[in-house]
């Protein structure tokens, strides 16, 4: 129970549904001052004064686990280590993989419970055999079923979302309000809950030591300098304070940062657009595409045929008509690694701003099939042609 609206509602259904509830309230921060500012911040003293106060109405245990040091391993220090070398995590999508879905579920299991329960915004649909799958929530403007998409075949197994087939989040406050919760009008989180002024660069700055470089273009011509190549990211145009202007006078904008060298390569807008993203990180909510039968391992044994999906790579993106394949991966030296696959993704139509980091879900339909950490993109306009 994080303190807030649709969590609340969820632990009330679980109770009415027949289910022995307990209520958990993660901390998150060891910061005893921390302190929620309207919409900015989450996993505060306020909030979790906030879930005790629905726990209690709800008439259930309530009980605050101290997940603070694993929190802190596990996704702020990750968050910190993936931008020292020029990715763009998403830390929402690290927190479910491994604190929602993993710490406090593997510590459910061991107390004895069944499943866990979240106020998100997904459902889960058991197939004629029994097999578990993710599927977009019914109220598509407030599905969050891409957070999601980081979970496997056994955390679905003990996962609940009962607000997944509600209609709309004015439902679940007018809900609330019936119920006497007191959250029922309480502002959503948003943001980066440890970052809670939304100052992710000055955030940064104070955790990895900036290093003056250079920027160049996309042929390697200096055309400015930056004080710390850890606080761009990929599609960003202002700041960038560039001391020799396009020769079409057009705007630049951030296409790639590359740590090891401490450059950041910029060009036009045009550039971003993307028409393959890979990753070897990749895991699959309930069965595999193989197992779902929606395509077929290769004679040689070592790939998947393509197969037809849909990708977002974005909570709020829009999904785009996509073939994916399994393949083996290729070593910076340039030879094939069959025993590291990577999943490999050709988007119908380019997409924009895509960076190394940033998490490829895969969908078919409303399933979601399973998602990848992008390790590489291949541009849909040659540098030639920029």
């Amino acid at each position: 129970m994080s303190g807030g609206v649709d969590s609340a509602v969820a632990a009330a259904r679980a109770v009415d549904a027949g289910h022995d509830v307990v209520g958990v309230h993660l901390a998150l921060s060891r910061m005893p001052g921390t302190l929620r500012t309207g919409s900015r911040g989450c996993c505060t003293i306020e909030d979790s004064l906030d879930a005790r106060r629905a726990a209690d109405l709800l008439g259930i245990p309530f009980y605050v686990w101290d997940f603070s040091e694993r929190f802190r391993a596990d996704v702020v220090d990750d968050f910190i280590s993936e931008y020292a070398a020029g990715r763009t995590p998403n830390p929402c999508m690290r927190c479910n993989e491994r604190i929602k879905f993993a710490a406090v579920l593997e510590k459910a299991l061991a107390l004895g419970f069944d499943a866990v329960a979240t106020g998100h915004y997904a459902h889960i649909v058991t197939d004629a055999e029994g097999n578990r799958e993710l599927h977009r929530a019914s109220d598509e403007a407030k599905d969050q079923s891409y957070v999601l998409g980081v979970l496997t075949t056994e955390q679905l197994a003990h996962a609940m979302f009962p607000l997944g087939t509600t209609p709309s989040k004015a439902v679940v406050r007018a809900e609330a309000a019936a119920r006497g919760l007191t959250v029922a009008q309480k502002p959503d989180s948003h943001d980066i809950c440890f970052i809670p002024d939304g100052d992710t660069r000055g955030w940064l700055a104070d955790r990895i030591a900036p290093q003056q470089g250079a920027i160049v273009d996309r042929d390697g011509t200096p055309v400015g300098s930056h004080d710390g190549a850890t606080s761009f990211t990929v599609g960003q145009r202002r700041g960038l304070n560039l001391g020799v202007p396009a020769p079409d006078g057009r705007p630049r904008f951030v296409l790639e940062v590359r740590p090891r060298t401490n450059e950041v390569v910029v060009g036009p807008k045009e550039a971003l657009a993307i028409r393959e993203l890979a990753g070897a990180r990749f895991s699959w909510a309930g069965l595999d595409p193989v197992a779902s039968g929606l395509t077929h391992v290769t004679a040689e044994g070592d790939a998947w045929a393509p197969f037809s999906c849909q990708v977002q790579v974005r909570a709020h993106a829009d999904p785009v008509a996509a073939t994916a394949r399994l393949a083996p991966s290729t070593t910076p030296d340039g030879t094939t690694d069959v025993t590291a696959p990577e999943l490999v993704v050709e988007v119908d139509e380019p997409l924009l701003g895509v960076a190394p980091g940033q998490t490829a879900v895969l969908y078919s339909g409303t399933r979601v099939l399973g998602q990848c950490t992008i390790d590489r993109t291949v541009s849909a306009v040659p540098a030639t042609a920029s």
